[in-house]
C-alpha cells in the first residue's frame, strides 16, 4: 500500500534536512516542500500562528514506522505533525517507481 505523509517543519532549512534524509535512506521516493505555509493551531491552551514548510512525502505503508522515527529524530518540534494518508490509486508507472525507490 502506498501512502502520502504530511509533515510541517518550522522552516525550509529543517524541511530540506528531513527531506534529504528520507530520500537518501530510501524511506521515501520523493518529498515535495511547500514553503511559507501559514498554520493556525492551539498549543498549550493558546491560539498560535506560524509560517511553516509543509513536506509531502511519497512512500509505502511498510516504511511508515521508520519515517516517523526518522522525522522525530530530525525535527525541532516536541510534537511534530506526522500524518499518513492512504493512496487509493495512481499512475501505475509512478507507483512502480515508488516501489523501486524505497526498496
Amino acid at each position: 500500500m502506498y501512502i502520502v505523509v504530511l509533515v510541517a517543519a518550522g522552516n525550509k532549512k529543517e524541511a530540506r534536512k528531513i527531506a534529504s534524509a528520507l530520500v537518501k535512506e530510501k524511506l521515501a521516493a520523493c518529498v515535495n516542500i511547500l514553503d511559507k505555509a501559514e498554520s493556525f493551531f492551539f498549543w498549550e491552551g493558546k491560539l498560535n500562528r506560524a509560517q511553516e514548510s509543509l513536506l509531502i512525502i511519497k512512500s509505502k505503508k511498510s516504511k511508515l514506522a521508520q519515517i516517523i522515527k526518522r522525522v522525530k529524530s530530525l525535527h525541532s518540534y516536541t510534537v511534530p505533525e506526522i500524518i499518513s494518508l492512504p493512496v487509493s490509486g495512481g499512475l501505475a508507472a509512478y507507483l512502480r517507481w515508488v516501489d523501486e525507490s524505497v526498496r
